[in-house]
Parts: C-alpha cells; structure tokens; sequence
C-alpha cells in the first residue's frame, strides 16, 4: 500500500492539544487480516516542524519526476492552484550578449546616431535581434522573426517583427546614414575606423 502523511492528535494532561505529523503506510495484519498504519517516520510536533527540511525532501523526491508531474505535485501542495506549463525558451546566450551589448555602449551610440530620425520602428532593438541570431542561431530576416518568436527569450522592448529587421538594415545600408553609421564605428572604437 502506498505511503501517505497523516496527523494524530493527542491531548496532554493539562487539557492542551498537541499534534504530530508522521509519514506512513498501511500493513495488513498477517493473521488477522485488517490493515493497521505503520509509522515510518515522524516529523515531530506540528507546531515545531522543521520546514526548510520539509522542502528539501519534496525537492529531493521531485527529481525522480518528470517536470510536468514535479508541477502537478507542486500545484496539488499549494491547494490545488492550477499552473499550466506553457514553454519554454533559452535566454542565456542572449542575456550574455545584451550585457556585452549594454557594456560595449552600442545601444547608446545607435540611440544617438538614430536621435532626429522619424523612425517610429524599435531599430535599436531590431539591430540587436540581428546580432543575437547570428551570435546564437544564423538565419534568415524571416528567420529571425520567427526565432524571436518561438526558440529564444531576448529582452526587447517592443515586438521585433521582419519589417523592423529591414528597417535596421535600411539604417546601417542607406548612403545617406553613412555618417551616422561612422559616428557609432568611431564610438565603439574609440575614434579609429580602423580597429
């Protein structure tokens, strides 16, 4: 018979009532034939239970689950609560490469070359996207608004879609950014165009 928890309650002399907490299991008497819980283990007084203990054996039984069950398990000891397991996409490449972005200052210099332009489109964030899948996943701009979507978690702050990919390369192309283009080379390193 399978293991469950169950809680006994005992009153003391001065009329106080104590409970404990045991793991057990059922056991058939052999003679008899009845079933009778055995005490496997004891977890003490309810008032007293060592919590962070408790944790750290469900965390230690959970590994020996699928995460969908882990999940379940985890919703039914929270009363029930219903979490649905939705997706889930890898973001460390991405993370490490926005913080090289953000240290390296790009994001800063392509907002100060894109300052007076109308462009309505996040083509900083589109530009970064670009170089986020070619670091991690090489791919077409169609590509690489689907990756976006689906395979990756990059911090963006709008919806990068294929036509802000074209516009961040319109950017970067066009003769007449060839200036802006230049200020962010000589920004990034350090005035050389050449290194």
């Amino acid at each position: 018979m399978g293991m469950y928890v169950r809680t006994i309650a005992r009153t003391n002399k001065d009329g106080s009532k104590v409970e404990y907490i045991q793991l057990a299991h059922n056991v058939r008497h052999p003679k008899k034939g009845y079933s009778k819980a055995e005490v496997v283990y004891s977890f003490g007084r309810k008032d007293q239970l060592d919590t962070e203990a408790i944790k750290r054996l469900v965390n230690s039984l959970c590994r020996f689950l699928s995460p969908e069950d882990a999940l379940k398990v985890q919703q039914q000891a929270q009363g029930g609560r219903s979490f649905t397991f939705v997706e889930s996409r890898p973001a460390g490449g991405a993370h490490l490469l926005r913080g090289l972005w953000k240290r390296l200052n790009i994001g800063a210099c392509l907002h100060r070359a894109l300052k007076g332009r109308n462009f309505t489109a996040p083509v900083e964030d589109a530009i970064f996207a670009m170089v986020a899948n070619k670091a991690l996943a090489p791919c077409s701009k169609l590509g690489v608004e689907e990756w976006l979507a689906r395979e990756v978690y990059v911090d963006t702050t709008d919806q990068v879609q294929v036509q802000h990919l074209y516009r961040g390369m319109d950017f970067l192309r066009k003769k007449h950014d060839t200036k802006s283009v230049e200020q962010v080379q000589r920004e990034l390193t350090g005035g050389s165009l050449d290194g």
